[in-house]
């Protein structure tokens, strides 16, 4: 059996202000196919000024739909080659 190594970089950006946070993910697979996604986060105005809790959450929440969009494009994949209708499992 023959090991191959595959890499994947994913990207992630973030844009914010004192309430709220944008993260931008983005993959790009080895056919150069590019998969992005957005996440947000919402600080409450009574809580304190974390803008690394916003990242994470809103970090967090861009690659959980990167997943999500991934495994959506594998489905469809294997639907196109086996001619039948896969069914993802949840993550």
């Amino acid at each position: 059996m023959m090991h191959t190594t595959v890499g994947w970089h994913i990207e992630l950006e973030f844009q914010e202000d004192d309430q709220h946070t944008r993260a931008a993910a983005m993959v790009r697979l080895p056919d150069g196919t590019e998969v992005r996604t957005q996440g947000h986060a919402s600080r409450h105005h009574t809580d304190a000024n974390q803008p690394r809790v916003g990242e994470e959450v809103a970090g967090a929440r861009a690659l959980n739909e990167l997943a999500m969009q991934l495994l959506t494009k594998a489905h469809g994949e294997i639907d196109e080659v086996s001619g039948r209708t896969s069914h993802p499992i949840n993550v």
